[in-house]
């Protein structure tokens, strides 16, 4: 018990470090809706850090992808998808980004990390297949990353 406690708790400080250190983005798209955000992993706690796995560095960037079903009147339902991503800087080079599923409870979402420069730009590009959706839908995210 005290366990699932310590990891939701840890979620939730993931989630406010992403929340507060950068804007979140959302891509719509055929009934759901993308979230999307990339932060250097300094950022995050060292009990976060340490509980998803993640290198806390001021080298490094995690990319954080929920997808959420639209419904009516509610805001919305997390769901399951297939989903890709990579980066590519201002030069042209391209890092793949490999994402491993989180579920906390009834939170589902993807996260990544990669190599970060001193005042690099990403354009990060995203393809996401939801579960039982037959078509994939294409997200941007552009970050700017400052090493202190």
């Amino acid at each position: 018990m005290y366990n699932q406690i310590a990891r939701l708790l840890s979620l939730l400080l993931l989630l406010l470090v992403t929340a507060t250190a950068v804007a979140e983005n959302s891509t719509q798209f055929n009934g759901f809706t993308i979230h999307h955000n990339a932060i250097p992993t300094a950022l995050l706690t060292p009990e976060v850090a340490s509980n998803y796995k993640i290198t806390r560095s001021k080298y490094r960037g995690l990319l954080n992808v929920s997808i959420i079903r639209n419904v009516p009147g509610t805001t919305g339902e997390p769901v399951t998808a297939r989903v890709s991503a990579y980066a590519i800087n201002l030069i042209g080079r391209r890092h793949a980004i490999s994402l491993k599923e989180i579920r906390e409870g009834d939170a589902i979402y993807y996260i990544g990390d990669f190599p970060i420069v001193d005042g690099e730009t990403l354009t990060f590009t995203l393809e996401v297949t939801p579960e039982g959706s037959q078509r994939t839908g294409k997200a941007s995210l552009k970050q700017e990353f400052y090493i202190d």
